[in-house]
């Protein structure tokens, strides 16, 4: 049975995503869609509220647009890359393919912190933020399925899942060794189910540019 890596915070916001995949196939030939389930993740607004934030408005939707005109969430994206007995990632609502993506500060901002929390993958079931080497994230994130210590201090970690783990557990299989998914999974529909006072940044920590 699953249990959340740390003991919820109430204080904390609370996300869902409904996850939907293309496995059967119609008299037509085409994959029809069906619903897989709904995972929830906590946020760490206690430990990395920009972070926090930038994931929780990504699922909410209504902060704007991408460079490109995409509207900046989750809604209808895709996970491009899922390994199995290592993650689950998703979050690139531009290209659908691992290259793209946006943040609601601009299409990229520095690391937060890795103090605490932020720095250990030490369990599945955490969300962490994927990127391209150092102060690249964006909107792109992965799901731990295992513990991933050689990741530690490199990517932030900014929440855990809560419920739906079996869910994730269902994801992981459709996966393979290069990454590639098996069947097409959807975010077919998130938001937030509790918000958090997101506290400011501390002085002179630079997050953009």
């Amino acid at each position: 049975m699953y249990t959340p890596c740390y003991m919820p915070m109430d204080s904390n916001s609370r996300v869902f995503f409904e996850v939907g995949i293309q496995d059967q196939v119609t008299w037509f030939g085409t994959y029809s869609s069906r619903p897989l389930g709904r995972i929830e993740f906590e946020l760490f607004d206690d430990t990395v509220p920009i972070t926090a934030r930038n994931f929780r408005e990504l699922c909410k939707g209504g902060s704007g647009n991408a460079p490109d005109g995409k509207p900046l969430h989750f809604k209808g994206s895709v996970f491009h890359r899922i390994i199995p007995k290592f993650m689950i990632q998703g979050g690139d609502f531009t290209k659908g393919n691992g290259t793209g993506g946006c943040s609601i500060y601009g299409v990229r901002f520095r690391d937060e912190t890795f103090d605490g929390k932020a720095g250990k993958h030490k369990t599945p079931g955490l969300l962490s933020m994927a990127n391209a080497g150092p102060n690249t994230n964006g909107s792109q994130f992965f799901i731990t399925t295992v513990a991933c210590p050689w990741l530690d201090r490199k990517h932030v970690v900014f929440g855990q899942v809560l419920t739906g783990f079996d869910v994730v557990k269902e994801m992981e299989s459709k996966g393979s060794p290069n990454g590639r998914p098996e069947v097409v999974l959807t975010i077919t529909d998130c938001g937030v189910l509790s918000d958090a006072v997101t506290p400011s940044a501390k002085p002179g920590v630079k997050l953009f540019g």
